[in-house]
C-alpha cells in the first residue's frame, strides 16, 4: 500500500498560483491567510477610533460604523487583488499612522471630503510612479544590505508594536525612563498576565515546531481571555479598547456604506494654499511610499521569494496595486490602504503566493457582515504574534555586511530609528541619509545610485519639514 501524501492542490489553482513552485501547500496557505487576518483584525477596530476620533475643520466627525463598513471593504478588494495579479503573501488595509496623519493633520485643516481627496491624489501619483517603473528602480537601487537591514527594523518595530498594544510596555513621562514595564515597572493585572501567557505559549509552540504555532496561540489565548474575563471583576478599558473578550450583544449586522465616493480631489487647494497642500501630500507620498518598500523587502525577505540579487518577484504589479489601494482607501473615506507589515505573520505559518490573501481577504469580507466580532479578540491575544514574528524576522541580520562602516552603520541607524521613533519611514530614511553621507566623506561617491541621492535628498526635507514651513511661512 503506497503511504499517504497531502493532497495536491487542484492542477489549475496550482499553476496560477504557483503553490508547489514555491514549496507550499494549500493547508499552509489557509493557515497563513487566516494567521495574517489575525493579527491584522485589529484595524478593524483601529481604524474607525482613530479617524472618528477627530473633527474636521466644521466640527463634522465620521461615523464609526461607516468607517468599519469601508475598512473591512478596502481591505478585502485590495488584498484579493494583490493575490490575483502579484501573486504574493501581502495584505493590505488602512495604514496606521496614514491615518492618523489624515485625522490629526489634515482634516483641522479642511472637510473630511477634502482630506481624503488629498489620500486619492496621493494614491494615483503613486501609480503614476508605479507605472512609469520608477518606484521599482528606486527599491532596485538599494543596496542589499540595507533591505535586509530594513527586514530586522521593521521585525523590532513590529514587535514594540506588540508590546505596546499589550500594554507591556508603556511610555512614561520624565523623571521616569521614556519607556516602562506596563508603565510601573512591575507587571500588574490580569490582562498583562494573559498577554504574558499567551507569549509562552507562542514561543512554545514555535521552539517544538508545531504547523500553525502562530495561529493556535491567537486562538488560544483569546479563548483563555474570555474565561479570564468571565471569571475575574475585569473593566472594558483595562483590555485597552482595541476588543474586549466576551460574546457580543449581537453576532451580525448590517454594513452601512454611506462613506463611499465622498471625497473631493481638488477641494483642499481652495482652503489652503498651494505650497501648503503640496507639502501635505508630499509628506504623505513620502510615509506610504517607504512603508510599503520596507515592508515589501521584509515580508518577500522572509518567505524566501526575494532572488538573487535582493530583488522582490512581480514587483511592478506589487507597487501598482498598492498606488491603487491607497486612491481607494482616499475614496472610500477609509485613509490610504498600504501594505501590512503582519503579512509576516502569515509567512510565518507558510503563505508563499497570493493564495493565502484570498483567505486574508475573504475573512475581511465576511468582517462586514460580522463586524461585532472583530471586538471579540483583544489586543492581548494578537499582541504574541507580532512578539513572535518580530523574533523570526531578526534573522535577517546575518545578511547585513557588518565589516563595512559605510555599510553598518546606515543599517545601524535604519534597524535602530524604527523601533525608536515609532516609524517604518523614519528608519528608512535614517539610513538612507547616513549611507549617501558616509559614502560621500570616504569618497566613494561613485557606489552612491543616482536614485538614491534624490531620496536622501527627499528624505532631508522629509524630516527638516518643520524649519522649512516655518522659513517659508507656510501654516
Amino acid at each position: 500500500m503506497p503511504p499517504l501524501r497531502s493532497a495536491a492542490p487542484p492542477a489549475g489553482l496550482d499553476r496560477f498560483f504557483r503553490i508547489t513552485e514555491r514549496g507550499s501547500t494549500l493547508g499552509r496557505e489557509i493557515r497563513g491567510g487566516l494567521a495574517t487576518f489575525f493579527t491584522m483584525a485589529y484595524i478593524l477596530v483601529l481604524n474607525p477610533a482613530i479617524l472618528s476620533g477627530a473633527t474636521d475643520v466644521n466640527g463634522d466627525r465620521l461615523a464609526p460604523d461607516q468607517l468599519l463598513t469601508v475598512t473591512a471593504l478596502t481591505a478585502a478588494v485590495m488584498t484579493v487583488l494583490m493575490g490575483v495579479t502579484a501573486n504574493l503573501p501581502l495584505a493590505l488595509a488602512a495604514g496606521l499612522g496614514i491615518n492618523a496623519m489624515v485625522a490629526y493633520q489634515f482634516a483641522p485643516r479642511m472637510t473630511w471630503d477634502d482630506a481624503m481627496g488629498l489620500v486619492v491624489i496621493e494614491g494615483l501619483i503613486l501609480c503614476a510612479l508605479s507605472a512609469t517603473g520608477l518606484r521599482e528602480a528606486v527599491m532596485h537601487a538599494i543596496p542589499n544590505t540595507l533591505k535586509q537591514a530594513i527586514g530586522v527594523g521593521i521585525g523590532l518595530f513590529i514587535a514594540l508594536i506588540g508590546f505596546v498594544n499589550a500594554g507591556f510596555t508603556v511610555g512614561v513621562a520624565p523623571p521616569s525612563p521614556p519607556l516602562s514595564m506596563a508603565g510601573t515597572g512591575e507587571l500588574h493585572g490580569w490582562p498583562i498576565a494573559v498577554f504574558c501567557a499567551g507569549l509562552l505559549l507562542t514561543f512554545a509552540l514555535l521552539a517544538r515546531r508545531v504547523k500553525g504555532a502562530i495561529l493556535i496561540s491567537i486562538v488560544a489565548t483569546t479563548v483563555l481571555a474570555i474565561v479570564v474575563n468571565a471569571v475575574a471583576d475585569i473593566a472594558d478599558e483595562a483590555w485597552g479598547g482595541n476588543g474586549v473578550p466576551k460574546a457580543p450583544d449581537e453576532v451580525v449586522s448590517t454594513p452601512d456604506f454611506g462613506l463611499l465616493g465622498n471625497f473631493s480631489l481638488f477641494g483642499a487647494f481652495a482652503e489652503l494654499s498651494f505650497l501648503t497642500v503640496v507639502l501635505l501630500i508630499f509628506t504623505l507620498f513620502l510615509t506610504d511610499f517607504f512603508d510599503t518598500m520596507g515592508t515589501a523587502v521584509a515580508v518577500t525577505g522572509e518567505a524566501g521569494l526575494l532572488d538573487e540579487r535582493g530583488r522582490v518577484p512581480r514587483l511592478g504589479r506589487l507597487l501598482f496595486v498598492d498606488g491603487l489601494a491607497a486612491a481607494a482607501g482616499g475614496a472610500a473615506s477609509a485613509s490610504s490602504n498600504t501594505s501590512y507589515i503582519e503579512s509576516a505573520a502569515g509567512v510565518g505559518e507558510g503563505a508563499r503566493t497570493g493564495f493565502a490573501n484570498l483567505v486574508t481577504g475573504g475573512l475581511f469580507a465576511l468582517a462586514l457582515f460580522f463586524s461585532p466580532l472583530a471586538a471579540v479578540v483583544p489586543a492581548q491575544a494578537a499582541a504574541p504574534a507580532l512578539v513572535a514574528v518580530g523574533f523570526l524576522m531578526m534573522a535577517q541580520v546575518a545578511g547585513v555586511d557588518w565589516t563595512d562602516p559605510t555599510l553598518a552603520i546606515p543599517a545601524f541607524a535604519t534597524i535602530v530609528v524604527m523601533p525608536f521613533t515609532y516609524s517604518i519611514t523614519n528608519g528608512i530614511g535614517a539610513g538612507f541619509v547616513t549611507f549617501v553621507l558616509l559614502k560621500l566623506v570616504t569618497g566613494r561617491v561613485r557606489e552612491i545610485p543616482w536614485l538614491l541621492w534624490i531620496t536622501a535628498a527627499l528624505f532631508t526635507i522629509y524630516f527638516a519639514i518643520d524649519p522649512i514651513e516655518q522659513v517659508l511661512g507656510v501654516n
